[in-house]
Parts: C-alpha cells; sequence; structure tokens
C-alpha cells in the first residue's frame, strides 16, 4: 500500500513540476510577445514569468481554489428552497430593483427597441 502512495505522490509531484514550468513558459512567451510592442515594456525571463503569474494570481483569483465558490453556491441554493412562494417573489423582486432587470415575461412595447 505504501509503494503505491509513493508512487502517486511522485506522480503528482512530476504532474506539478510540469505544470509550473508550462505556466510560467505560457507567461513568458505572451509577456515577450505582446508587451514590447503594446507597452514598450522589456522581455521577462522565466522565473519573473513565474512571479508574475503569481502576482496576477493573488490579486485577481485570491489564495483558494475554486471550491469555495461551490460552497457559497451550494449554501444559497439551501436558502432558496427554504423560502416560501411568496418570499421568493419577494427576494425575485428587490433583485430586480436593485440590478435593473425587467420581467422576462414582459415584451417591449411597440416602436422601442
Amino acid at each position: 500500500m505504501n509503494r503505491y502512495r509513493g508512487f502517486r505522490a511522485l506522480k503528482v509531484a512530476l504532474f506539478i513540476v510540469i505544470a509550473v514550468a508550462v505556466i510560467g513558459a505560457v507567461v513568458m512567451s505572451l509577456w515577450n510577445w505582446l508587451a514590447p510592442d503594446l507597452f514598450g515594456g522589456r522581455t521577462i525571463d522565466f522565473w519573473q514569468a513565474l512571479g508574475l503569474f503569481a502576482l496576477a494570481r493573488l490579486l485577481v483569483g485570491g489564495l483558494r481554489g475554486g471550491a469555495h465558490r461551490a460552497h457559497w453556491r451550494h449554501r444559497m441554493a439551501e436558502r432558496w428552497d427554504s423560502l416560501s412562494e411568496e418570499e421568493r417573489a419577494k427576494a425575485r423582486a428587490a433583485m430586480q430593483r436593485r440590478c435593473g432587470g425587467r420581467d422576462r415575461a414582459q415584451t417591449p412595447a411597440e416602436g422601442t427597441p
């Protein structure tokens, strides 16, 4: 059993190394292809590309993976299921007021695009 775990860990580590190498190469290639021409920037090397990717991931994506989004969606579905029909209608109306939505059942008036 331990031998299988060691082999699996080796495969995972190898996959991570390959993924990091591919991500670094892609970011470096894209930056060196676009930035000098578009912004007058200088070219970067592999390690700078990995740093740039890490910085972008921190600023845009945060530290967590995608699992927290699914958890949030699950909690909202549970809350929605616990509402009565009139509470759901009230929530829909409030969301439409806040987000500027319109009722899909309504048809636009004649003469308006």
